[in-house]
């Protein structure tokens, strides 16, 4: 009985052994699957060469091109007036904008006035003996010496001996003495340089305004200035006069303005360069951030593309017989997301959008839109 059990078992060995075998066999035999050729399907623009304007794009905030930093030059009380000095205020050219007691300084004038005064009158008899030529036209200054009025200019002196006896009596210094008060006493008074408007006040009527104070700000709003740092590249491309297109930054209000100033220096340590723009709107305030648009210049027989679609070694892919391939390009102007190319033949079919692992040899199918339903037949 044991023996029969083994011989059945080797029997099944044998036959699973077989057919185990005739299974490698037809396995080997198999033919292997055949890879289907993807062919991408891919966007693409025949070339047509055209002038294309370099616009350089900028930002800035705008600062008024008239502003004066007000400072007090002299101490004393400020003077309260009919115009409250407060942001905001107008002011119309020559009126005073601030004004600080000096009465204590105008006696000082006053007293040095007189002193020359009496200076000049004490030297009239010698000159009536001494010097008759001279003294009718020292006689006329004395009759137009008006103590309430500017120190009038001292007669021109006509000879050595007339100087002499001038400077030796002390006159000329006593003079320009009273013509540095009479200075200093202006300065208790600040007039507005221009018509324009008060954007900054650091003092109020009846404060105490000292020596070298700052008391605010006055701007003229009628014409604004930006300044914009732009790469060295841009340097032989700026011009004075040319036009600028501003826009706010949310894009919804749009200003024209010109370079009206470009530096003549590169920064050493940015190597930019910084132009100046001239803008005059009503509805422009200072500290505005604008963006600005810069017409460079114009590149003929060019074309404008994506940055993205420029290969490392200048050259752009382009589609032969449903094949890419790469053709040398001349770049002349970068943006942030586009690139101005020279040197590409009108007709040249190039890709429009860029393919992901795109190189050349690859096989491509051009996009063709449908636009009836007998093509999509």
């Amino acid at each position: 009985m044991r023996k029969i059990i083994l011989s059945v078992i080797g029997v099944l060995l044998i036959a699973l052994s077989f057919f185990g075998a005739q299974k490698l066999i037809a396995s080997k035999n198999k033919p292997k699957p055949v890879k289907e050729k993807i062919i991408k399907t891919v966007f693409t623009d025949t070339v047509k060469n055209t002038t294309v304007k370099i616009i350089i794009p900028a930002t800035g905030s705008l600062v008024a091109k008239q502003r004066v930093e007000l400072y007090a030059e002299v101490e004393g009380i400020f003077k309260p007036s009919r115009v409250l000095f407060k942001p905001g205020q107008t002011y119309k050219k020559g009126q005073t904008l601030i004004s600080i007691d000096a009465q204590e300084h105008y006696a000082s004038v006053q007293s040095a006035k007189s002193s020359l005064y009496s200076l000049v009158s004490s030297i009239m008899p010698d000159l009536r003996l001494d010097f008759p030529k001279v003294y009718q036209k020292w006689q006329n200054y004395l009759n137009g010496f008006d103590l309430n009025k500017t120190t009038p200019v001292l007669p021109e002196i006509s000879s050595d001996t007339e100087n002499y006896f001038i400077t030796g009596r002390g006159i000329v210094t006593s003079y320009y003495n009273v013509k540095n008060l009479e200075q200093r006493l202006l300065k208790f008074k600040i007039p507005a340089p221009f018509t324009g408007i008060l954007t900054e006040a650091l003092v109020t009527e009846g404060s105490l305004v000292r020596n070298g104070q700052k008391l605010g700000a006055f701007i003229d709003p009628s014409v604004y200035e930006m300044e914009v740092a732009l790469s060295e590249n841009y340097a032989s491309l700026l011009k004075v006069g040319e036009p600028v297109v501003l826009n706010s930054l949310d894009e919804t209000e749009t200003y024209k303005g010109f370079v009206s100033r470009v530096n003549g220096s590169i920064d050493a340590t940015t190597q930019t360069i910084t132009a100046y723009i001239d803008v005059a709107d009503k509805t422009l305030k200072e500290g505005m951030y604008l963006e600005a648009q810069i017409d460079a210049k114009e590149e003929e027989n060019a074309i404008e593309i994506d940055r993205n679609l420029l290969l490392e070694n200048d050259e752009v892919f382009v589609v032969r017989d449903s094949i890419l391939g790469t053709i040398p390009v001349k770049p002349v102007h970068f943006s942030e997301t586009t690139v101005v190319l020279k040197n590409i033949p009108d007709g040249t079919v190039i890709l429009q959008k860029n393919v992901p692992g795109a190189y050349a040899g690859m096989l491509v199918k051009p996009f063709k839109e449908v636009t009836s339903k007998k093509d999509a037949e």
